[in-house]
Parts: structure tokens; sequence; C-alpha cells
């Protein structure tokens, strides 16, 4: 879609912020003061990213509860959260952090808890690639806070977004009504308003998968895949264009700007493993935002927001996008729960059915 024109000066965040008609409702000035600290979070880190290798760092690495290994910027980005954010807040869960903290001494009384990736797509960081930050927030149920206090589904966050340390930094936001994007400008550090009201178009030419673990996909994503991938001259009677970056913060900024479809279905690489992103602070504000923005967000069987949590680092399959995509790809997943063929036509696949193993 064309970019609009835009003003002569672009708002600030922080003047959107105080704009109410921004909101569902009236926030109260504590709320207002975590979303700011969340955006100065989200610039310290950008000028952190941009240092690379000149970043001093002295920590030890760890290997986190994903069984990730740290990278410096991984420390230092959770590090930086938790310090601006810690006095807005009652409760945090972080990808870097094995159990949420909560009753501790870094962290305020407001009845709000964060919950954060806070460097998506490090292994990038090595290769100047593109990486970013996920965020949500929920509101505390009681004054005191306790670990299933964070188990709340997707519907529930109040704000949701990302911010993208790339060519640009970039900081994505939907505090209710709408998806709006902001760009820091390097010159007075204000992050602006470049992306007003972004949609997602209903139809998209261009889908996001990883590729090598094909072998591992259940039918129905086989199906779809195989049907991009015949092109004009196949059922779909278009050409598709494949991307993948490695880094969902990207693909979900790619797909805000452009439409599309990102896959990360589940696979049989670990039948046990429901999926292999994390609900809690990946997929439910990639998906708050695309909801938001006139798309959706599926594992291929339910939608994103309305799975309640059973563990704060629970794994989804997760599967976002232009709607009419996502729908076809869940109607593939019906089909096949019911025990109907999948069927290909294609040179490599030649004519063949895939059935459902029961």
């Amino acid at each position: 879609m064309a970019a609009e024109p835009l003003a002569d000066t672009p708002m600030s965040f922080e003047a959107f912020v105080a704009d109410p008609s921004h909101w569902d409702a009236p926030p109260e000035a504590s709320l207002a003061a975590l979303v700011g600290a969340i955006s100065r979070a989200c610039r310290a880190v950008g000028k952190a990213a941009r240092l690379g290798r000149l970043m001093p760092f002295t920590a030890a690495l760890e290997v986190n509860v994903q069984g990730e290994s740290q990278k410096p910027l991984d420390v230092v980005a959770n590090d930086i959260f938790l310090a601006e954010c810690g006095p807005f807040i009652a409760g945090l869960v972080s990808e870097e952090m094995e159990e949420p903290v909560y009753a501790d001494e870094r962290l305020g009384s407001a009845p709000y808890l964060l919950v954060i990736d806070p460097l998506d797509g490090s292994s990038n960081t090595e290769t100047a690639m593109t990486v970013g930050a996920f965020f949500s927030v929920l509101r505390a149920p009681a004054a005191k806070v306790a670990p299933e206090d964070f188990l709340q589904n997707g519907d529930a966050q109040i704000v949701a977004g990302y911010a993208l340390y790339g060519s640009t930094t970039l900081l994505v936001i939907t505090l209710g009504r709408g998806v709006h994007g902001f760009t820091l400008d390097p010159g007075d550090g204000v992050f602006r308003l470049t992306h007003p009201d972004m949609t997602l178009p209903q139809n998209t030419r261009e889908f996001a998968i990883n590729a090598s673990n094909q072998r591992f996909w259940e039918p129905p994503v086989q199906l779809f895949v195989q049907q991009c991938q015949d092109g004009a001259e196949g059922l779909r009677g278009e050409d598709y264009n494949m991307r993948w970056n490695g880094a969902l913060v990207a693909e979900l900024h790619r797909i805000l700007v452009r439409g599309g479809i990102f896959l990360y279905p589940w696979d049989n690489r670990k039948p046990a493993r429901k999926g292999r992103l994390r609900l809690l602070y990946e997929a439910n504000p990639a998906a708050k935002l695309i909801e938001a923005a006139g798309g959706a967000a599926s594992t291929g069987r339910e939608r994103i927001l309305g799975i309640t949590p059973r563990a704060v680092h629970e794994r989804t399959p997760l599967i976002f996008g232009s709607k009419d995509e996502v729908t076809r790809l869940e109607t593939h997943h019906a089909g096949y729960d019911r025990g109907e063929a999948m069927v290909f036509r294609t040179p490599l696949l030649h004519r063949r059915s895939l059935f459902r193993r029961v």
C-alpha cells in the first residue's frame, strides 16, 4: 500500500500516548507512564544494538530457559527493560529469565504486568541483520502478584507492540485503537509517527516459512505451500514470493507494511512440543497487532488470542497475516482433522494423496 505523505513535523510518541482517542478508554496516568518507559527502553536497546561488538560487556553468558545460548545484547536488553520499566509494573516475565519477577525491590506497585522478549532474533546480531523486541502489558488482577496472574489469554492485553532495530529504529504499538508505527529521529532522539493506521490487505502473493523444515510439516501446511509454489499454472493462479528473515519481529513488520502470511507451524521433529514460538511474549503481541490491523492469527486450528497459557514459557504454532490466507490454512487443517485426503498435483510430487495418520 502506498504510504501517506507525512506532516511537516510528525507527531511525537509522547503526544500520541497523551491523546485519549488512541486508547479504548482514557488510560490511568500510571499506564501512560509505563508506555513511556517502554519507549525509552526500546530507544536504549536500539542504541546498544547499533554499537555491535563495540558495546561494553563483561557479564557471563548463560543458556536461557529456552535452551538457547545468550548473546551479549540479550542480557543488555533484558537489563534495560527491567531498569526502565520496573518502577511502573508489579510483575515481569522475560524470555531471558526462567521465573517471573514479582515482589521484587526493583519493581513498583502499579497494577500492570509486563511480558517481553527483550531481543527477538538475537542470532541475527552476529550478521548485522534486523533484530527487535516484543512487549505486552496485562492488568494485574490483584494487589499481590502471583505466578498464575501472568497466565492470561491474548485478548487481555491492554497494550502490545514491538521495536525493530534495522536500517532505522522503529516502535510499533497498539493502545487499543489501530496499529501505529513510529520512527526514531536520530537528531533529537524522539519517536515520531511515520506509519499511522497500519492495515493489511485481505489477499497477498507472499509467504514466509522456513522451507528447510518441509519434511516435518503436517499435510495441510505441505499442501498450502505447494499450491503457492505451483504459481500461476497451479490452483491458486498466482505467482508467489517466499521470504524468511530468521527474526519473528522482522517478519511481522514486513507483513504489516505490505501484507503476506507468516507460518511457523507445528511439525513432527519433536512431536510432544506444541510449537516453536512462545505464546505469552511472542505470539500474543504479534496476534494482537495483526488483528488490530485487520488480519488474523491462528495455530491453524484455533485463534491465538483465545488460548489461555498454562505456563509462562509455553510454546505454540503460529500462523498470521492476511485473513484470506489464514482462513485457507485453517480450512486445510479442518479437512485434514476430519480425515480428508490432501491431494497434491505438482511436477515434484506428481499426483498422490497424504492421509491423516490416526
